[in-house]
């Protein structure tokens, strides 16, 4: 996984009872980590598809998702890698809304997420649903930066944050678990970081 420079450096130490085991706090920084080149797409021609095990396939370009609710997450985030950033901010729409829309069928427990580069990561339901996922365009007030996964990326922050896929452009239902990119490259298949779920048998 490339790394920018200035990726290695001191640890602070992080606020009392938030930093997970094994990880550091940033701080300012926000390290850039790709499996993939970065792509260059433009918001009016992205879209995100809901499909698999659902009742109603439902595809949503910029404008439409746009007009549904929006919703900010404010808390941290935290990198497989070890660092873990505080108190940011993203702002987009729930996944429950697109859920919602969709209907997911009740053998549906799993999902994989796809991005517009190829990328898959996979997930258990549950952890996209009660306000524990959104689809996120913009970060800190401003739109969301292309390196970081702009114009719009997955965020489902209580999980190591390859888990939050970067361009996403489609949410698969499944009936059962389907391994994405580095799940098939030795990450652990859920990934809580709570937990040091880094790798396969952790």
């Amino acid at each position: 996984m490339p790394v920018t420079r200035g990726f290695f450096r001191k640890r602070p130490e992080g606020p009392a009872g938030r930093l997970p085991p094994g990880q550091y706090d940033t701080g300012s920084g926000w390290p850039v980590l790709t499996a993939e080149a970065t792509p260059r797409i433009e918001p009016e021609t992205w879209s995100i598809t809901v499909d698999g095990l659902v009742d109603r396939p439902t595809t949503w370009t910029w404008a439409d998702a746009h007009q549904l609710p929006a919703s900010t997450y404010t808390g941290d985030i935290h990198c497989v890698t070890t660092w873990s950033k505080f108190d940011v901010a993203f702002t987009g729409v729930s996944v429950d809304v697109l859920l919602d829309a969709a209907g997911p069928q009740v053998d549906a427990r799993y999902v994989l997420v796809h991005s517009s580069t190829g990328y898959t990561t996979n997930l258990p339901l549950s952890d996209l649903v009660g306000g524990r996922a959104w689809v996120v365009w913009d970060y800190a007030g401003r739109p969301l930066p292309v390196e970081h996964g702009g114009p719009v990326r997955l965020l489902v922050p209580h999980l190591y944050f390859w888990k939050s896929a970067k361009w996403v452009s489609r949410l698969e239902l499944l009936a059962e678990d389907r391994p994405g990119f580095w799940e098939r490259n030795g990450y652990h298949d859920r990934g809580d970081p709570w937990l040091e779920q880094r790798y396969q048998g952790d």
